[in-house]
């Protein structure tokens, strides 16, 4: 029988008691860390015996199998950390990064034997694994990129595995048949070498591809001057030309008259263009251009002029002297083509460019009486016929699909919501016209008019909208040419007449006043006068740019 040596009872049922002494009710930890990798470990059992029991263990093997916190109520205690840290905890995002270099075999081709194609190499510390990348090169014609996936790279045919140990400057690493040449790396990779005690080697150029330098294009040389360059002239003449006003005089002919014509000038490559000035309702076909953009030759070589024109193709090499702008004098009559140009004005840049570069040429314009056709019968509009508005009626008779009037976008987006209020009554000769009282609404944004009718007690009128919104023609004025009422007619006792009604203003919002002072250059002095006096200097002003739509009305309306 087994004896319980705690309590010196036998090992009995009932006879077994909870050790209070004891402190660790966890259970054992089996897993231990090898070359940063999770390790199952349980202790040896012998053949027999019973498993071994926490209590049986020192202090130190509880230590190393288990890593507890004891939790009590007041403040944790926390073991100390393992001495063994992870690799993919101690080395987590830590690359080393070298460059190099492999050489390509290029085959069957005379000009080249090989290329040069540079590399980036990557050594991830987690997990000792690489990966190789080419960096793309635009229209290089290669397939680029990834050469060599994250992995493990072998060493040898053992079945080892390369190690940054094994790493250096200046070696030849072999991988999968390829030789790759590493030259340089970079200053982080330098420095966690050097702390490991390797010395690295000195850093090594990398070759240029000899197919790279062979496509490269050698500086341009020149013989003549700068100032003849066909790539200066572009970058100095471009979007520059010189437009002469020319008569083409060709009156001998049949019917001949002298047609207005434009001559361009470009400077960027010393070509001219003729284009025709056509009048409406001339009676000639509509292709303005006359003489298409081309170089003109002024001279061509003595061996070329007996060869007919009509199958000589003019090109460069029979062509002694081209037209330039010293060619081109305002005044005198040019011969271009076979056909006479009289130039007798150029326009402000022509005139400056001349000034300029060359000032030993005087440009003498001529004054040219240009040929008018009367028309014989005129379009004449039709008077108003009072529906709609003058511009919608005016639209019908431009176009015989009439489009809508034109008006003006920032005016409407500048002046919206801004209406300007006034007060008013009705003068009237008919006494049950007397006591009305009506409001005005000025749109600054499209000027046109509302007034409303206020409602009056026992007055037997229906209150409310008198006028919808339009414009209101002054009295007197034609439908030709008409006047409408604006900000600078209304001033406070003036009357004004509406569609023959007649109104008394007598009271204005203080947003107009505001708003008049701000433009009041363009009123006259009675106008803001009377709305000073009305309102009083005591008054409180308004922001012109506050929303119109405010209760300041309701003193309009009480002082009415």
């Amino acid at each position: 029988m087994s004896i319980n040596t705690g309590h010196g009872l036998p090992f009995l049922p009932g006879n077994t008691f909870r050790d209070v002494t004891k402190s660790a009710h966890h259970r054992p930890q089996t897993l231990s860390y090898k070359n940063g990798y999770a390790l199952p470990h349980r202790p040896k059992v012998g053949i027999g015996q019973a498993p071994l029991l926490s209590s049986e263990l020192t202090q130190s093997e509880i230590n190393q199998f288990s890593n507890q916190t004891a939790l009590t109520y007041g403040t944790a205690h926390y073991s100390p950390a393992l001495d063994v840290i992870p690799a993919h905890v101690a080395y987590d995002k830590k690359v080393l990064r070298f460059y190099g270099y492999f050489q390509q075999e290029v085959l069957h081709s005379p000009q080249e034997g090989y290329r040069v194609r540079p590399v980036v190499l990557y050594y991830y510390l987690e997990d000792d694994s690489m990966c190789i990348i080419e960096p793309v090169v635009e229209n290089s014609g290669i397939p680029q990129g990834k050469l060599i996936k994250r992995q493990r790279l072998p060493k040898n045919d053992r079945g080892d595995h390369y190690h940054w140990k094994d790493l250096n400057v200046g070696m030849d690493l072999v991988v999968y048949g390829t030789v790759y040449r590493v030259t340089h790396c970079d200053s982080y990779t330098q420095d966690f070498m050097e702390s490991e005690g390797l010395v690295l080697n000195d850093p090594e150029p990398t070759p240029v591809d000899p197919y790279i330098q062979r496509r490269t294009q050698a500086g341009r040389s020149y013989i003549t001057p700068s100032v003849f360059d066909r790539l200066h002239q572009f970058l100095t003449m471009d979007r520059k030309v010189l437009r002469f006003f020319a008569l083409w005089d060709h009156t001998d002919s049949l019917y001949g008259e002298a047609r207005p014509v434009t001559i361009q000038y470009y400077l960027v490559d010393d070509s001219v263009e003729i284009r025709e000035v056509h009048e409406p309702n001339s009676g000639r076909d509509p292709f303005p251009v006359l003489l298409r953009r081309q170089r003109l030759p002024k001279n061509i070589k003595p061996d070329c002029k007996p060869f007919p024109s009509c199958v000589l193709e003019v090109s460069p090499q029979e062509v002694h002297q081209y037209y330039s702008p010293k060619d081109f004098q305002v005044g005198e009559t040019l011969q271009l083509m076979g056909r006479r140009f009289l130039l007798y004005d150029c326009d402000e840049f022509t005139k400056t460019y001349y000034q300029k570069n060359h000032p030993d040429l005087e440009l003498k314009p001529k004054p040219v009486v240009k040929k008018t056709t009367e028309l014989h019968d005129r379009h004449e509009v039709p008077p108003y016929n009072g529906f709609g508005s003058l511009e919608d009626s005016l639209q019908n008779c431009l176009s015989l699909i009439p489009e809508p009037p034109k008006k003006d976008l920032m005016k409407m987006l500048e002046n919206d919501h801004k209406v300007l209020r006034y007060a008013a009554r009705m003068d009237s000769q008919n006494p049950q016209d007397e006591g009305r009282l009506f409001i005005f609404s000025y749109f600054l944004s499209s000027d046109m008019i509302s007034i409303f009718e206020k409602s009056t007690r026992n007055s037997g009128i229906i209150s409310g909208q008198f006028l919808e919104k339009t414009r209101i023609p002054k009295p007197g004025c034609t439908v030709d040419k008409p006047e409408f009422y604006g900000p600078a007619d209304f001033a406070i006792g003036d009357t004004v007449e509406v569609f023959r009604h007649r109104f008394v203003l007598t009271d204005a919002d203080p947003y107009v006043l505001n708003y008049l002072e701000s433009i009041s250059d363009q009123l006259p002095s009675r106008t803001l006068d009377s709305l000073r006096q009305r309102l009083g200097v005591a008054d409180q002003e308004v922001d012109p740019h506050t929303d119109p739509q405010s209760e300041d009305i309701e003193r309009v309306e009480a002082s009415s």
